[in-house]
């Protein structure tokens, strides 16, 4: 089974040894994603919101990396540190899907890399 490593510029760089996505096959397996810019390497901080997209943004740089889009996601985790923040998070999540939504769970977690308030990772299917 061939595995190709999709890494883009347009995504912060890996924080240790991963790749931003690995696809398999039809399969896109993409590495949970942090607020962090790829421009300057800057972690967004303030609130949730401003996290969650910006997580939602690299996820996004990475699926058109693989030529593939939120319509191919077919499984999501979302990693919170706090559950309180789950309306909001929801919210700007589900603003990237317009329909066909994709199996997700939720996890709130006591601690995050860089001490981040949300993480998101998905499985995308090319076909």
């Amino acid at each position: 089974m061939k595995k190709n490593i999709i890494n883009t510029t347009a995504a912060p760089a890996p924080i240790g040894p991963y790749n931003q996505a690995v696809m398999v096959g039809d399969f896109l397996f993409v590495s949970g994603q942090i607020a962090i810019e790829s421009t300057n390497g800057t972690l967004v901080t303030g609130d949730i919101e401003s996290e969650t997209k910006q997580v939602m943004h690299n996820i996004n740089a990475i699926l058109e990396a693989a030529d593939l889009n939120f319509s191919h996601v077919v499984k999501s985790t979302i990693f919170i540190k706090d559950m309180n923040n789950f309306g909001a998070v929801n919210t700007i999540y589900g603003s990237y899907f317009t329909d066909a939504f994709p199996a997700r769970e939720t996890v709130e977690v006591s601690r995050l890399p860089k001490d981040v308030n949300v993480e998101i990772s998905v499985i995308a299917a090319a076909h």
